[in-house]
C-alpha cells in the first residue's frame, strides 16, 4: 500500500481503505482485533486479499458477518446469537451443517456451497 501514501482516502478502493484501516488498528498492537462485516462490500481479489491478511495475524479476532462462506474460510468457532441469546457456539463446520439451526435462524448459505 506504500505507493498510495500521497493518494487522498477518497480516491482509494473500498478494499484498499479497509486494508488501511485494519494496517491502523494493527499498528495500535491489540491482543484482539474486532471486526464488523469485514467482506462487506468487497470484490472478489478484496475479500482474498483480507482473507489472507487475517490469516496471517497473530491476533485473536472476533469477526460479526451474516457472510456464513467467509466465517467457514477463517472461523474456527462460531456463535450465533438472536435477540441478544447465545444460541448455538461450536465449531464452525458444525454449526454450518446444522441445516435446522440455520433455518431456525433465518441463516443460509449461498446456493451451490458445499462444506469441505
Amino acid at each position: 500500500m506504500s505507493e498510495y501514501k500521497d493518494r487522498p482516502p477518497h480516491h482509494l478502493s473500498f478494499g484498499q481503505r479497509r486494508r488501511v484501516a485494519v494496517a491502523t488498528v494493527l499498528a495500535m498492537k491489540p491482543e484482539i482485533l474486532v471486526m464488523d462485516e469485514p467482506s462487506s462490500n468487497l470484490d472478489p481479489a478484496s475479500r482474498r486479499e483480507l482473507a489472507d491478511i487475517l490469516r496471517s495475524l497473530d491476533v485473536t479476532i472476533v469477526m460479526v458477518t451474516h457472510d456464513l462462506p467467509y466465517a467457514y474460510e477463517l472461523c474456527e468457532r462460531a456463535v450465533i446469537l438472536s435477540g441478544g441469546i447465545i444460541v448455538a457456539d461450536d465449531k464452525t463446520k458444525s454449526i454450518l451443517m446444522n441445516k435446522e439451526l440455520l433455518n431456525t435462524h433465518r441463516l443460509e448459505l449461498p446456493v451451490g456451497f458445499t462444506l469441505s
